[in-house]
């Protein structure tokens, strides 16, 4: 199996679907099959490698964190007659994605695509509504020429059936790493020695700041919570983005804003928090959710998209009904003053973390694979 993939994001960038395909073509390697991946360039310097493509790109209009790739096709076209893929696999329906079906139509390659972003739930966060229609139109136009479509969640497979975007759609769920993201990372006194945060309790946000991760609900939240219970409470927001500057410059009583932050640091407060807000109801899966619950954190999130699969209402955490601060805010302040809910909670959330394995994972995809393989083998027969 030789698998040409197309992406419209690839690390370094900082996303779900960006790290998502890192462990994936991490994966292609440790498991000695051969891969192509063409991705945008990237604002950082990165080392060349002959299996990732990178095309030249510019940042986009709306969102100019995310680029807009400028394809080559002749140099596209160059690296795939001699890499001679058996599967492509398109993970952008947009004009990289667009190449790779047309070089699939054209050569009868077997092709699969998976879906990673609710592009319509964007919209209604930057006033772009009235596009709708026709964004599903074009998915559904997009999507017909492929033999499965993957995506991360059972509510994304739901919705898509729901749409026609596809007959056959399978669910491709998301791994985490364990030893990395665990309750052992916990450090006593790390928000009082490194961020000189002497109150008990911690709320950790950790995504994007952006308008469709729901920011505004975080921030609301936590204003609305009892005084009683707010006043010995901080939040903490991880991450980096296009209403970072504004917003962390307004908003500072009892607010600590770390920037970006991965790795060990990450790891450290998550597993140091007492609770994970995460309001955001435009997700197909919720990468973070999952890291939060494999460090034993409670998560209170939206009862929509990717994250209702993730947590178990009552269980490891709570659901709330998007945009609704004051069941957040009811929440959010019960938990924080019932400890031994919540220990409960640590305990099962990371219990149901650590089923979730990327090796387990890629192998059913790899499996998926091959069966799509097979299966158009004995069509062309």
């Amino acid at each position: 199996m030789r698998i040409a993939i197309f992406s419209d994001t690839y690390v370094p960038e900082i996303n779900g679907v960006a790290l998502t395909l890192n462990h994936y073509t991490n994966y292609l390697e440790k498991k000695g099959m051969e891969y192509r991946l063409f991705v945008p360039s990237s604002n950082e310097v990165v080392r060349s490698v002959s299996t990732v493509q990178r095309l030249t790109s510019i940042p986009f209009l709306f969102y100019p964190e995310c680029r807009f790739t400028l394809p080559n096709p002749t140099h596209i076209k160059q690296v795939l007659d001699e890499f001679k893929p058996t599967l492509i696999h398109i993970a952008t329906p947009f004009n990289l994605g667009l190449y790779g079906l047309h070089y699939g139509k054209k050569h009868d390659i077997p092709m699969i695509a998976s879906y990673h972003t609710h592009f319509d739930n964007y919209l209604e966060y930057y006033y772009l509504t009235f596009l709708k229609k026709w964004i599903w139109r074009y998915m559904n136009w997009f999507h017909r020429s492929f033999e499965k479509v993957y995506v991360p969640s059972l509510s994304t497979k739901e919705k898509l059936l729901s749409l026609n975007i596809h007959p056959e759609i399978e669910v491709w769920g998301r791994g985490v790493n364990h030893q990395l993201f665990s309750p052992t990372k916990q450090k006593k006194d790390l928000f009082k020695n490194h961020y000189h945060i002497h109150d008990q309790k911690i709320i950790l946000y950790v995504g994007r700041i952006a308008p469709e991760k729901d920011i505004h609900i975080v921030l609301e939240t936590f204003y609305s919570l009892p005084d009683h219970v707010k006043k010995d409470t901080h939040l903490v927001m991880v991450g980096d983005g296009p209403l970072y500057r504004t917003l962390s410059e307004q908003h500072q009583t009892n607010i600590t804003w770390t920037g970006f932050m991965e790795g060990e640091a990450l790891a450290q407060l998550y597993a140091s928090s007492d609770l994970f807000l995460f309001p955001s109801p435009t997700e197909t899966f919720g990468n973070v959710v999952l890291e939060a619950l494999s460090s034993g954190l409670p998560v209170i999130g939206s009862n929509a998209g990717g994250v209702q699969n993730l947590v178990e209402d009552g269980v490891t955490g709570f659901l709330c009904e998007p945009k609704n601060v004051e069941e957040f805010a009811q929440r959010t302040a019960a938990l924080l003053e019932n400890g031994s809910l919540q220990a409960s909670f640590s305990t099962v959330a990371r219990t149901f973390a650590k089923t979730k394995s990327w090796d387990e994972i890629f192998g059913q995809l790899i499996e998926s694979f091959d069966e799509v393989l097979e299966r158009k083998k004995r069509i062309s027969a």
